[in-house]
């Protein structure tokens, strides 16, 4: 049903009638949010007051669920698909994802979850074709969990025997990126921390990364940006202790031990980009119920992976994320040490050897600084862990974690050096 140029749609929870919403067929925004169905069903950390919907913010997780305008090629992509923006890919294949449940029905159909939704169902590779700059085809088939997909690097989803897998590239002279999941695939299997598997592939010579989806039909990921947002933060509380907070606060548990494994992971890898949106939690879709902690996933962007050759040093300043601006002030953020056993690593370079070997863009002299380096990452942690062991730590009252007395200790001792 078309009215003054809108849409109505029903937004759909898998079979659960959530919201009726209207889109503005300009821009493919949610102009009007009319009758809430399923107050519980509503996305995670969107407003629902007096029994309404916060249409700002359905909004903002709307446009979310775009194609984001940085995604490398987009622009080529675009008008070979004949669209001015990301957003208009959206309703083409009703709002589906492969990362969650969340649909748009149109109003009077009688579409069901189980016919059109993408883990039980085929879909196109035609848009995923076009975003890999691969032409497209006479007969456009737009209906694709790739009008859906987030990040900057070219990716796609494809189905590998019955299975949803995404293939993602890399980016600049090196294109480091599929090989650094390998290998931080291979450091936290080691370190025995949850992680999703990456394997790599090679197309036309240039590498790529592949993993299985680890969301089912019966799952979805609810990334840390909506839990930060299902409780006010507080000025005077940090990033980190709101997360903690607002997972108390949901009844999830395991939070702290999760994320002292994934400070830790990025640490040792040098991770630049583990936004808010690139870790988060997994809860049930049907009974609402949180399962805990997602395993560790899209960790491409480290190792030193944009840096010129004599920028990779262990102790080099680095752009660092989700919850301080530097590793080295992230690392304290750990909790306890006690699962880590950093022996386990003992040998990891041979593997990133084997992982780069083949490679037409990393060559000897990088792979051996890497190696060298991510060695000293390693040995710069243990010595940080045996220090605490042998000193302590204690509370600091001014702050919402601890402070490692030793490793500032250490730090002191390393500027004297230096002066």
């Amino acid at each position: 049903m078309s009215e003054f140029g809108n849409k109505a749609y029903t937004l759909m929870h898998k079979n659960e009638p959530v919201a009726e919403i209207k889109l503005d067929e300009a821009t493919v925004s949610i102009s009007s949010i009319g009758q809430v169905y399923a107050k519980h069903h509503v996305p995670v950390g969107i407003p629902v007051k007096k029994g309404e919907i916060d249409r700002a913010a359905l909004n903002e997780w709307w446009r979310g669920r775009a194609i984001p305008a940085s995604r490398d090629g987009i622009q080529e992509a675009l008008l070979e698909l004949s669209l001015s923006v990301t957003q208009k890919l959206l309703d083409k294949s009703y709002g589906l994802s492969l990362s969650d449940q969340y649909w748009i029905r149109p109003s009077a159909s009688d579409l069901r979850w189980s016919d059109i939704n993408f883990f039980d169902n085929s879909f196109s590779e035609d848009v995923g074709n076009v975003l890999f700059g691969q032409g497209s085809s006479d007969a456009m088939n737009l209906m694709s969990p790739d009008n859906t997909s987030d990040g900057w690097l070219k990716k796609k989803w494809v189905i590998m025997e019955s299975k949803r897998c995404l293939v993602k590239g890399g980016s600049g002279a090196t294109q480091q990126e599929p090989y650094n999941e390998v290998i931080a695939s291979k450091i936290m299997k080691r370190l025995g921390v949850p992680h999703v598997p990456y394997t790599l592939m090679e197309q036309e010579d240039y590498p790529y990364s592949v993993c299985e989806n680890f969301i089912t039909p019966q799952t979805e990921l609810i990334t840390a940006w909506y839990v930060m947002h299902t409780e006010q933060k507080l000025n005077h509380v940090s990033v980190y202790q709101h997360y903690v907070n607002c997972c108390t606060g949901l009844g999830i548990s395991g939070i702290t031990e999760a994320l002292d494994r994934m400070i830790v992971v990025d640490y040792l890898i040098a991770n630049e980009d583990r936004h808010q949106n690139n870790f988060g939690m997994i809860r049930d879709a049907g009974t609402l119920e949180w399962i805990g902690p997602a395993p560790i996933y899209n960790s491409g962007s480290s190792l030193w992976f944009s840096k010129p050759l004599g920028l990779i040093r262990a102790e080099g300043k680095l752009t660092c994320k989700p919850f301080k601006q530097d590793h080295d002030e992230q690392i304290k953020l750990v909790t306890s040490f006690d699962w880590l056993d950093l022996s386990t690593l003992d040998g990891i370079e041979e593997d990133v050897r084997d992982i780069f070997g083949d490679s037409l863009f990393v060559d000897e002299a990088r792979c051996h600084a890497i190696c060298q380096t991510l060695r000293g990452r390693i040995e710069r942690l243990q010595e940080m862990v045996r220090s605490r062991n042998m000193l302590g730590w204690v509370d600091d009252q001014s702050t919402d974690v601890k402070v490692n007395i030793a490793y500032s200790g250490l730090q002191e001792d390393e500027e004297e050096r230096e002066r």
